[in-house]
């Protein structure tokens, strides 16, 4: 009997529409091969609902993922809109819809694929077999804290303010989703704080220490977001499972990210206690090379494997869309961000084909 979800495709700016092509050709391709059917609906977010109706994110949107099963975002922002005020930036589309949909765990791979090894900056010996999962929280913290702004004093002088703060509760339910995957995986988690100088991060320290105690098979340790950010580059592969607030999460699930030596590679997920993910490559719009077929779409195809897994359920059809993404890029495919000498140049369409074949052929076995 087919099943039948609803997705709600959120292909945004720049190379938003190109990727998202590809992703939703793979998934009509694999959910023929278990019997899955996808009804997708387009909506709008970030400069293209600017565009279209003066909001970075339109309450019609916002409706529209709150009915769906799913939804797969791939990029938004531009140069075209970086002057407009804050509150009217594409970026703020993108808070808002994580906070209109209570996505408080994101959840961010950094796994070092065997064939794009030499793709990373870093040494062989330093980064082979590295395999990370950041979940950062999302919808608290400096992003959202009150007060904030900019605000001009008796002097005359401005003054800019944003506000770090987190309850316990927040704190806990980040570090529960932390714990259960860390115990998912290598049973260590390395919490993330600078709790030497804010005492949000002193609370943080103590929240995460008292969950500690509830999850004995995981291995709870602290660093200092400065000497994390060094860790990461000295010796990555110590990590397996990092959790972190906003702020921090924002800068290091990025570097861990440039870890696999491209950014092009990474998906995520979003999530919240009940109601639809999001899922989404962790790149950016990449505006510089829109419309021109140059863009790497595996970000986002992984990012569809991860819906499928997290969000629908369905392990075995993620598996072989992540299996498919192995095999193109064992027959040397690759787009111009992970390109090497001797390999196959192709464009983003011509990766989207190249997928499919894959599929097709882990299909017949």
């Amino acid at each position: 009997m087919t099943q039948t979800y609803r997705i709600t495709l959120l292909p945004g700016d720049g190379i938003g529409p190109e990727i998202m092509a590809v992703a939703v050709d793979v998934l009509k391709a694999v959910g023929r091969q278990f019997d899955l059917s996808f009804e997708f609906q387009e909506a709008l977010i970030g400069g293209a609902a600017i565009d279209a109706t003066n909001s970075p994110l339109p309450e019609e949107t916002l409706t529209t993922c709150r009915n769906s099963d799913a939804v797969l975002l791939a990029a938004i922002g531009g140069y075209k809109w970086d002057t407009l005020p804050r509150s009217q930036r594409p970026e703020t589309g993108l808070l808002g819809l994580r906070a209109g949909l209570g996505l408080f765990a994101n959840l961010r791979p950094a796994t070092i694929l065997p064939q794009l090894i030499d793709a990373s900056s870093l040494k062989r010996e330093v980064v082979e077999g590295v395999d990370i999962m950041v979940v950062r929280e999302l919808t608290g913290g400096i992003y959202f804290g009150q007060p904030r702004g900019v605000f001009t004093m008796e002097s005359g002088e401005k003054r800019g303010v944003n506000t770090m703060a987190y309850t316990d509760s927040e704190i806990d339910r980040i570090g529960r989703v932390a714990f259960e995957t860390a115990r998912k995986r290598q049973g260590k988690l390395c919490s993330v704080d600078k709790a030497n100088v804010l005492e949000v991060s002193q609370l943080w320290r103590d929240r995460m220490t008292a969950l500690a105690e509830q999850y004995p098979d995981v291995e709870l340790s602290h660093l200092y977001v400065d000497n994390a950010a060094m860790q990461l580059l000295r010796w990555p592969k110590q990590f397996d499972t990092i959790v972190t607030g906003n702020l921090f999460g924002d800068i290091l699930s990025d570097a861990a990210a440039m870890l696999t030596g491209s950014i092009g590679m990474l998906p995520s997920a979003s999530l919240g206690e009940s109601g639809p993910g999001v899922f989404e490559p962790v790149h950016g719009s990449a505006p510089d090379i829109a419309g021109q077929d140059k863009a790497n779409p595996l970000a986002q195809v992984l990012s569809a494997a991860m819906m499928l897994r997290y969000a629908l359920d369905q392990p075995a059809a993620a598996t072989r869309i992540e299996k498919a993404v192995e095999r193109v890029l064992d027959q040397g495919d690759r787009t111009g961000d992970i390109m090497s000498e001797g390999k196959n140049l192709l464009g983003c369409r011509a990766m989207g084909d190249s997928l499919l074949t894959a599929l097709e052929a882990l299909a017949q076995g």
